[in-house]
């Protein structure tokens, strides 16, 4: 997508009017608050990264859109921004995101405007509650924001601190994400594919064998992936396993790409990096053709029927936290590099 067009949607798509990425010209890495506006912009070197959003139309805040050092786009933009060719299937898939399919029997993974009134009360939110701190720098900006998991009977059950660093990189750009979980009551993740770490990519990064279907959450709702156009699909999945494409699913591993080439020529890579002192260390990948890209520690045996049930908890007052990195290239990333980048991801937060 043009580089300029990207800027417009932002602005626009979100009422930004005059202040927002468009206009953010200083060096380095910049992370400006605009709480007026539900949002907090990103920017390296004047141009757009990503943006942390709680509009009301979600069920929880998200980054969105994640974009390339060359002004490259590589989430979807629906349901936010819908682009033509795009797939309008599943819309609580929106930009990057944390949460989970089933926390004591709560489901903050599937919840939309989508679901019908008879079934909220099964569903969870998260609701943005306070940004602690930002800080901009040469090499580095910081974001630490505070939310609250909330059931559909309306009880706050986790309280979700999250501290996001975004990093300039020559040819790359960065997000580590470090998210403390505290249990306000005891807290169960039932063992579900529906989680935790999770981004919906551009169609370009989707894969040309994919041909839709129908897919089932936890609780046996189906959805429908359309059978769209696979015309410009180019993305392929590996893992530090070697599982590639679709034999991705459900394996598990410290890191997973996903590469492809745009429209433009450009090529690009996408990668997720676990943490060793992440819960369910290494994580299983729930990554689909269809755009779905998912680190989840916490399934086991939905992913593997010879496993026992994982069920992971959190008593009340504890706590639990999750570090993940997100590293977009601008080139292909080869497994050499990407084991390298683990190495040091598992050095910085011991």
């Amino acid at each position: 997508m043009p580089k300029l067009l990207v800027l417009s949607l932002l602005v626009v798509g979100f009422g930004l009017g005059g202040s927002g990425l468009a206009n953010a010209a200083d060096k380095g890495v910049q992370v400006v608050a605009d709480e007026t506006h539900q949002r907090v912009d990103v920017t390296i070197d004047g141009k757009a990264f990503t943006s942390y959003i709680w509009p009301t139309s979600l069920k929880k805040p998200v980054l969105y859109p994640l974009i390339t050092d060359e002004g490259i786009t590589v989430t979807r933009g629906y349901p936010l921004e819908p682009m033509p060719g795009e797939r309008v299937d599943h819309p609580h898939h929106a930009g990057m995101w944390f949460n989970y399919g089933n926390v004591n029997g709560f489901d903050f993974w599937n919840n939309s405007d989508a679901i019908k009134p008879e079934g909220r009360s099964k569903m969870g939110t998260i609701y943005q509650k306070k940004i602690l701190s930002t800080k901009s720098g040469a090499e580095r900006g910081e974001l630490v924001v505070e939310s609250l998991w909330v059931t559909g009977e309306g009880k706050n059950i986790l309280k979700d601190t999250t501290r996001y660093v975004f990093i300039r990189r020559k040819n790359a750009r960065i997000i580590d994400q470090i998210t403390t979980l505290q249990a306000l009551d005891l807290a169960v993740f039932n063992d579900d594919k529906e989680g935790v770490l999770g981004m919906r990519v551009a169609h370009w990064l989707e894969s040309a064998d994919e041909k839709g279907g129908i897919f089932m959450d936890a609780s046996g709702r189906p959805t429908k992936v359309d059978n769209v156009d696979t015309a410009g699909a180019t993305g392929v999945y590996l893992t530090s396993e070697g599982a590639k494409g679709g034999a991705v699913w459900s394996t598990r591993g410290r890191w997973c790409i996903l590469s492809g080439t745009d429209p433009g020529k450009h090529v690009v890579t996408v990668g997720m990096i676990d943490n060793p002192k992440n819960p369910g260390y290494p994580t299983y990948w729930h990554a689909r053709g269809y755009g779905l890209f998912a680190a989840n520690p916490l399934g086991r045996s939905i992913f593997d029927s010879k496993q026992p049930a994982f069920n992971y908890t959190i008593q009340k007052d504890q706590t639990a936290t999750f570090r993940y990195r997100v590293v977009l290239f601008s080139h292909a990333a080869a497994a050499e590099e990407m084991n390298s980048e683990a190495d040091a991801f598992a050095a910085e937060y011991k």
